[in-house]
């Protein structure tokens, strides 16, 4: 599913002491089956952004497409209910928002509300579990008795039994210890493959930005302050720094190994150790040719 910001304002308390504006003539797109990495500082407009891809909020100035979708500021937005079924938002801390008698109940949620048959909601409980990873004993357990890992992957297939063509993610791992990130991040890249969803993540995380989008948006202050592929904006060193973000480990790595030993490496999604090996046997190789 396409997605277009067109010069896109959002103010809070427009015409008030308080005013703020939270969004300034935003524009850009997301390709249908993208998995796009939003990054910035706390106030820098990725809450703002993100409630408006299901019409929580709606724009102040200008428009948005989300597939046949239409948001235009002053306007009122027609089938918001479809919209929100085919956009599927992951909030920071979804187990929060549990809260029926068993598992299944809590997965059906939302197929139910929008009117989905019963048969056609197991159907989709059973493949939400599958695609989390929860074990099918748990559906009949109060999802208060779980794990706080297994509360989120409840969460999570719930977000998913609406069959959503786009997948929002609101810093999905936090509060979870690195495993337990790695393992929900997986999770999604699997599921962003699986389905062709369009993925959106806002993440303070460089390192997830890097393994896992493929194309990354910098907000700063309600304006986008770069855009483009994870190694051409993580090339962009300095770039970063005035905004105060940092690089990924292995970007700052690679910095350090051309600027120190003159060595170049191509970034292939290796890890630290990888590239490491990587340029002992560059520079040893250097060495014994001298």
């Amino acid at each position: 599913m396409d997605i277009s910001f067109e010069h896109v304002s959002y103010i809070y308390q427009p015409n008030s002491p308080f005013e703020h504006r939270a969004l300034n003539d935003i524009t850009f797109s997301i390709k249908s089956g993208s998995y796009v990495a939003v990054i910035g500082h706390t106030g820098s407009g990725k809450s703002t952004l993100i409630q408006q891809l299901n019409g929580l909020l709606q724009p102040t100035e200008g428009s948005i497409q989300i597939g046949k979708y239409k948001l235009q500021a002053g306007e009122k937005t027609k089938n918001l209910r479809g919209l929100r079924e085919q956009v599927g938002v992951v909030f920071q801390y979804p187990e929060h928002q549990l809260f029926e008698e068993t598992v299944a109940k809590d997965i059906a949620f939302g197929p139910h509300n929008f009117g989905v048959e019963k048969m056609e909601i197991d159907r989709r409980i059973k493949e939400a579990v599958q695609a989390t990873k929860l074990p099918d004993e748990l559906l009949e357990r109060s999802p208060f008795d779980l794990s706080g890992g297994q509360m989120r992957r409840v969460a999570i297939s719930g977000v998913l039994a609406m069959n959503p063509e786009v997948l929002v993610l609101d810093e999905p791992t936090a509060g979870l210890d690195p495993r337990g990130q790695k393992d929900i991040m997986d999770m999604f890249k699997d599921l962003h493959k699986e389905k062709g969803l369009t993925t959106i993540l806002v993440t303070h995380s460089m390192e997830d930005a890097l393994a896992y989008a493929d194309h990354i948006i910098i907000l700063n202050q309600g304006e986008i302050y770069r855009e483009g592929t994870p190694l051409e904006i993580f090339k962009q060193h300095d770039a970063l720094e005035k905004v105060q973000l940092d690089v990924p480990e292995v970007m700052d790595f690679l910095r350090r190994a051309k600027k120190e030993y003159g060595v170049e490496i191509e970034y292939r999604g290796q890890d630290i150790a990888e590239l490491a090996k990587e340029l002992t046997l560059k520079v040893r190789g250097d060495s014994d040719h001298e």
